[in-house]
């Protein structure tokens, strides 16, 4: 909060709105997953997490947390963010340079692909697949191809915005984990833009998670039954969150 605060004041910018969070419920989550990516798809969730030898995808149980079938990646290749893509996941790696094809109806490897620079988060807009590498800058791709379409820089008050990391799509706008930080910022896609954040301090300490770490990072939306969700890495707990106080 403190750096985007000061991102604001350098730049002499309008404040950029600001909305806090109230925890609706909590779940079981396996403090064990190095989480690095999230989302929610026909009622369940899957998880996507990195460290090397230790790198899964896994469709989980919201009530229990467990896996209810999971693909380890190679141990010499470190997972990253993943997202749904037709009758796929697609997920990338850190600094392999390698992404994955999967199924989702089984997790069953469909395929990779190779791309430049490190993966970080991705998430589908619209038609396109956008990827986070670390930088103030968000890289879109065909899916299909992975040919690179376009690039937006991430911008709070006109200044650039590096460390953006697990991305999820919401009414259009790209929600993105801060990485260190205990805030998600909310990108508009056409001119990367932060539009607005949400400053989850307090939700690390709740979870009982202690180390430098096990920061915020994994992001879910359950467009249907409209919940938010939640986790961070070696979290044992996963939240259904609101937001309030927005201003």
């Amino acid at each position: 909060m403190i750096l985007l605060l000061a991102l604001a004041a350098a730049a002499g910018a309008a404040p950029v709105e600001r909305c806090g969070y109230h925890i609706v419920q909590s779940y079981p989550h396996d403090a064990s997953s190095f989480t690095q990516g999230l989302f929610w798809d026909g009622g369940h969730l899957y998880e996507a997490t990195g460290q090397y030898g230790r790198s899964r995808i896994a469709r989980l149980d919201l009530a229990t947390g467990k896996a209810l079938a999971q693909t380890r990646l190679p141990a010499d290749q470190f997972g990253e963010g993943i997202t749904r893509w037709g009758d796929q996941i697609i997920g990338v790696t850190w600094q392999n340079g390698i992404g994955h094809r999967w199924s989702i109806k089984d997790l069953k490897p469909m395929g990779n692909f190779t791309y430049e620079g490190e993966g970080w988060g991705v998430s589908m807009v619209g038609d396109s697949l956008v990827l986070s590498d670390g930088t103030p800058q968000l890289r879109f791709f065909d899916p299909a191809t992975m040919r690179e379409q376009r690039r937006v820089t991430v911008r709070f008050g006109g200044r650039p915005l590096a460390m953006i990391n697990e991305l999820e799509t919401i009414d259009g706008q790209i929600w993105a984990n801060v990485w260190m930080t205990d805030l998600i910022v909310r990108i508009d896609p056409a001119s990367g833009n932060i539009t607005s954040y949400v400053d989850l301090s307090g939700l690390k300490a709740d979870a009982g998670a202690a180390g430098s770490d096990s920061v915020l990072n994994g992001i879910a939306w359950d467009a249907k039954g409209k919940r938010l969700f939640v986790t961070g890495k070696y979290w044992p707990k996963l939240y259904e969150i609101a937001l309030a106080n927005c201003a």
